[in-house]
């Protein structure tokens, strides 16, 4: 079933499209990271303004490194000491479609820990946007069944799978700027 999802949701992912998909913390609104009229896609599903960025979502260090000009070895201290999903604002991003960074050059990105999104993202070789499947302003959805129909039917693909879990609350933020760590939302 897992591998069956990641198929489909790789065709649409490939084509430029907008996904719905359950991450390791709520359901998430998902493209292309690097491809900026996917993500344009993604601001205007929910109704959200370019100057507030979003996160992006890569499989591991190794992919990390490939979208920062440097990794913090505060972050690594970071990832390497914690178990609870963690979005990191780092500077200097690359390789990534420029509405997905923020105007003072900065971007969040979580290193993922589900198998679903893991393997979808290994598979994809690319990172992939990840906001929560709400409408800019509304409660951030705890389950599939809180997300609003005009969300689900203006999306590209459904992945179906998880719908009858209770997400988990959303990640912990940190920001690490000129070698400060500081804790944005536990």
């Amino acid at each position: 079933m897992i591998q069956y999802e990641i198929k489909k949701a790789l065709t649409f992912l490939n084509k430029g499209r907008v996904i719905l998909y359950p991450t390791d913390t709520v359901w998430g609104l998902g493209c292309d990271a690097t491809n900026s009229e996917a993500v344009q896609k993604v601001y205007k599903l929910k109704k959200r303004k370019e100057s507030k960025s979003l996160i992006i979502l890569v499989d591991s260090v190794e992919m990390l490194a490939k979208y920062l000009q440097s990794v913090p070895k505060e972050a690594l201290e970071y990832l390497n000491n914690t178990i609870k999903p963690t979005t990191i604002i780092y500077s200097d991003p690359i390789n990534l479609a420029q509405n997905t960074i923020a105007s003072d050059n900065t971007i969040a990105i979580r290193i993922v820990q589900n198998e679903f999104c893991q393997n979808l993202i290994r598979e994809f070789g690319k990172p992939i946007v990840s906001t929560s499947a709400n409408v800019s302003g509304e409660p951030t959805p705890k389950s599939f069944s809180e997300i609003s129909n005009a969300i689900i039917n203006d999306v590209d693909y459904v992945v179906d799978l998880y719908k009858d879990i209770i997400a988990k609350k959303s990640s912990t933020i940190i920001k690490i700027r000129n070698g400060n760590m500081t804790i944005i939302r536990e």
